[in-house]
């Protein structure tokens, strides 16, 4: 028996499903079965509501008693939850998608209905070994502070429909032919006039080219254009490694680098930012040096100047990654690196920080002797970034309202910032804040050794951030001499990557309580030398 629903359109108050029954037993238990594997698979998120019986009934063709049946069964389960007026609805889950699902209330032989007692097993002792001490579980992902992520509650989508509606109406037909790989004209002129207002830059609208984020950007530099929706390698290779990067940053961008064949040396990271005097042999370096990640601060102007000097030197090229350059609150304008020398740093920007990163435009300001290999890298036309979403992010710039938007979120990042930082000084005056003058995510240093502890702390807190060792380069090392050794000056640092931009309003207090009810105590601290983490981990797995 195989049949499958799927709402035609009828208004019956519930989602769109598509359901399969199969498998041995009766209807109403195949409909259970496809329910629970409907909502262990996510595709039935919590909250929402089923379609009410008859209409369920008559698009499967049984009978209302087996979708009742079938409903009333996962209520009992605690797979659903129903209430007078609300109808069926996917009850809120405690556990995670995609992984094993336990319902909330697991059922016993005493409270099994009879046609679910199991059989009685063979050579069943009559006296059954007492179960294991049942050990406490984290609850469910409630708070998320994982950096990266801007407060997308706050798009501005009047003001984004009012740039795509005249965007819309006033271009030209040519418009919704094949795109110029270098992006619409109307965008790089306004990026050319914004990015030399907000951040300094020196640039032509010619040396621009729109892209569709920064990993599209490495990609066209480093893998000849090669990536999804193209043949890799077509284009020829803008640039080769080895690639110097900061000692901490995404995992990600190395991951993506070494797909494409590139090496990445890292460089060690102080208090005035990368140790740029210990390039050498590389011919390219990439840095964040307006606000460093995921560490914070700035690059110290002399050091500014140094990795010029090195790149008209070494014949290399800087690539500058301006991820959140906007947001700054105690500090005055860090202006771009490119301004410094445009021949010799590519400036690279999206904005994905200050408006979503569901709208996939990015941007790179190139040295002219760039500019025509990474459109060959591109191809012969625009098939990465929509040309309507580069007309209304023009219009957007044009008419200022995304200035209005980024002060507004300048704004309240800062008030978010400001939160949480209070929260620390009065529920834990030990924990050191870094990184807070700029950007959306602090760092919270750590005692030695309690990084994977705190972290699995916020996990039963409920509470999704990182530790500052996923963003650690695994070519960093300590030393001979352990960390802080003579041969790199990179010890290992513990820490918290805390991003304050997603939680919803509403929920933000709550999230700081959560987070600082994780941290280690002021006593927490530990030699590194005589840190069992072993120890540790099971101490947490025990509920010690």
């Amino acid at each position: 028996m195989a049949e499958s629903w799927v709402n035609s359109g009828e208004r019956t108050g519930g989602s769109d499903l598509h359901l399969e029954l199969s498998g041995p037993g009766s209807k109403r238990a195949a409909l259970a079965r496809a329910l629970r594997d409907a909502v262990r698979s996510g595709r039935l998120a919590p909250g929402t509501r089923l379609p009410p019986y008859r209409s369920l009934a008559a698009d499967l063709g049984v009978a209302r008693n087996t979708v009742a049946d079938a409903y009333a069964e996962l209520v009992a389960e605690g797979w659903l939850t129903a209430r007078q007026g609300s109808g069926t609805r996917v009850a809120e889950q405690t556990w995670p998608p995609h992984t094993a699902v336990r319902p909330k209330r697991p059922t016993t032989n005493a409270t099994r209905p009879p046609d679910r007692q199991p059989p009685p097993r063979p050579h069943a002792s009559p006296h059954p070994s007492p179960s294991p001490r049942p050990r406490p579980r984290p609850v469910a992902r409630v708070h998320d502070l994982r950096q990266g992520t801007p407060d997308v509650s706050a798009f501005p989508r009047g003001a984004w429909l009012a740039s795509y509606r005249r965007a819309l109406q006033q271009a030209p037909n040519e418009v919704f032919g094949p795109g110029d790989p270098a992006g619409r004209p109307e965008l790089r002129e306004a990026l050319a006039e914004y990015l030399a207002r907000a951040r300094g830059v020196r640039t032509e609208p010619d040396r621009i080219v729109v892209c569709s984020g920064f990993a599209h950007a490495l990609r066209l530099l480093f893998g000849g254009g090669g990536g999804a929706g193209s043949e890799k390698g077509r284009g020829r290779q803008v640039l080769r490694g080895p690639l110097a990067v900061e000692a901490y940053g995404l995992p990600f961008h190395r991951e993506l680098l070494a797909a494409e064949g590139v090496r990445t040396v890292p460089l060690p990271i102080d208090e005035h930012g990368a140790r740029v005097d210990r390039l050498t042999r590389e011919r390219a370096v990439l840095l964040t040096p307006a606000h460093q990640f995921p560490t914070g601060g700035p690059l110290h102007p002399e050091r500014r100047a140094a990795v010029v000097d090195w790149a008209r030197a070494r014949g290399g090229v800087v690539l500058e990654d301006d991820y959140d350059g906007e947001f700054r609150y105690d500090r005055k304008p860090v202006g771009a690196l490119q301004s410094l020398d445009p021949e010799r740093v590519i400036l690279i920007g999206s904005v994905s920080k200050s408006l979503s990163p569901a709208v996939r435009l990015g941007w790179m300001v190139l040295p002219e002797r760039y500019v025509g290999d990474v459109l060959a890298a591109k191809g012969e036309r625009e098939a990465w970034a929509s040309v309507l979403d580069q007309l209304a992010f023009a219009d957007l710039i044009v008419s200022g309202s995304y200035d209005r938007h980024v002060r507004r979120m300048r704004q309240r990042y800062r008030a978010r910032r400001d939160r949480l930082v209070a929260a620390l000084a009065e529920r834990a005056p030990h924990i050191e804040v870094s990184g807070v003058a700029a950007g959306l995510h602090a760092v919270l240093r750590l005692p030695p050794g309690t990084e994977r502890s705190a972290v699995k702390a916020a996990t039963w807190q409920g509470v999704a951030l990182d530790g500052l060792a996923e963003f650690r380069h695994p070519d960093a090392t300590d030393g001979p001499d352990g960390p802080g050794g003579p041969d790199t000056d990179m010890p290992a640092r513990d820490g918290l990557v805390v991003g304050y931009a997603t939680p919803s309003e509403h929920a933000y207090a709550a999230a700081l309580e959560a987070l600082c009810g994780a941290l280690p105590p002021a006593d927490a601290q530990v030699p590194p030398q005589h840190l069992n983490l072993s120890v540790i981990t099971e101490q947490l797995n025990d509920g010690a």
